[in-house]
């Protein structure tokens, strides 16, 4: 490994965000110099603003970098910039759940509401652990209107849920829970341990692994957060524009009405909004990631057991999903791969978050990967920017 402060870029292609050749900063292991490139040549296209990239092989980060800036015209991202990362938090919430499975505290195939009993309401009295986890619960989205500000309320939100019926029978494919899976998980783990979800990720999983990524984030860390630069709002209906009103897909991605500028706020970063709200880097992301990676030990630290995390690869489905309209694989809590989006090795795993973060963790190679930026992309499926990263990141692995 070695330090380096910037590099060259072959493309002359102007940049609307940032209007110079980027100084790369951090540390990259001379083998895996070609995610380096990538991660400059998206600047060079015009593609960023600001972003960082981490890889970690058994543990060990080859790829440490950042660069650009933390908000237009300066200052610039910094080693300790943190950025909330949309989705990409639900790998952490995940995490969790597993950690309650592996203890014995939580059953894939206890109904719900034996932990929760007002989830019983409207017909859940049968719904399963396993089918919040899959994104095959029905409840993908609230039936009631809700505003942003209603997601900063943790017991509004959960009663609402609690209270509605599910979209769908329950079991029967997927439909993305894009907000209301961590919220489902961070009650169910609160009947069970009195705790909420991001004060039992900070003491079991953060502070131990010495990782700076947070759901609910202390006020004394707001000047390192970079604010997210949201999509022009014509990208935004672009989004939903082919929807139907009445589609899960509308439904789950139109209520709450968000712009992508909610995180700016001082409510948002505060609130525990387990599958949207966490705040982190490239590095916090993939120090946590490390540890499943390598089987769920790093450094000495036991966070959970191998055999608790083969409950991922369990397919709870398959199939073109309700909302992403895309064929989707689900294992428990994270997404796996498939034709569509296929990786390396039987036993990897992945999500990323709106706007563009990336979240892969291999364990036949014993690696994580992690992207996070903070200048947002309106597609959830079609930016190339944290893919172009990764495939050079295998390229490299995969090279020896």
């Amino acid at each position: 490994m070695y330090s380096f402060d910037g590099m060259s870029s072959t493309s002359d292609a102007p940049s609307a965000l940032y209007p110079r050749t980027p100084v790369v900063h951090g540390r990259c292991d001379e083998r895996f110099a070609p995610v380096r490139d990538a991660f400059a040549a998206n600047f060079a296209a015009g593609l960023e603003l600001g972003a960082s990239v981490c890889v970690t092989i058994d543990g060990e980060p080859v790829v440490d970098i950042w660069a650009g800036d933390a908000s237009p015209g300066g200052p610039e991202w910094a080693e300790d910039t943190i950025v909330n990362v949309y989705s990409t938090t639900k790998t952490m919430a995940g995490l969790c759940m597993l950690m309650l499975a592996d203890r014995g505290q939580l059953d894939w195939d206890t109904p719900v509401a034996e932990y929760w009993p007002e989830f019983a309401a409207n017909g859940k009295d049968g719904v399963l652990v396993r089918q919040v986890m899959g994104h095959t619960s029905g409840l993908s989205g609230f039936e009631q209107q809700i505003t942003a500000t209603d997601l900063y309320d943790w017991e509004k939100i959960t009663s609402l849920l609690a209270a509605q019926a599910p979209w769908w029978t329950p079991g029967d494919g997927s439909g993305y829970h894009a907000v209301t899976l961590g919220f489902l998980q961070g009650e169910i783990l609160r009947r069970i341990t009195g705790r909420t979800i991001g004060e039992f990720f900070r003491t079991e999983v953060a502070e131990p692994l010495g990782s700076d990524f947070h759901i609910g984030l202390d006020p004394s860390h707001d000047h390192r957060v970079s604010n997210l630069i949201p999509p022009a709002e014509s990208e935004l209906v672009d989004t939903v524009g082919t929807m139907t009103p009445d589609s899960v897909a509308f439904r789950t991605l139109t209520n709450p009405v968000m712009t992508g500028a909610e995180p700016q706020t001082g409510e948002w970063r505060r609130a525990e909004i387990p599958a949207a709200g966490g705040i982190g880097n490239a590095r916090s992301v993939a120090r946590v990631h490390a540890a499943m990676a390598c089987g769920g030990t790093l450094d000495g630290l036991d966070i959970i057991s191998r055999e608790g995390l083969e409950a991922i690869f369990q397919r709870q489905s398959e199939g073109i999903d309700r909302v992403f309209g895309e064929l989707t694989s689900y294992g428990m809590g994270y997404g796996l791969p498939n034709e569509e989006f296929p990786l390396p090795g039987e036993h990897t795993f992945y999500w990323g978050g709106w706007g563009g973060s990336k979240a892969i963790i291999d364990m036949d190679n014993r690696m994580s990967f992690a992207y996070v930026m903070n200048r947002m992309d309106a597609s959830l499926i079609e930016d190339m920017r944290g893919p172009s990263i990764l495939m050079a990141a295998y390229g490299a692995l995969l090279a020896g």
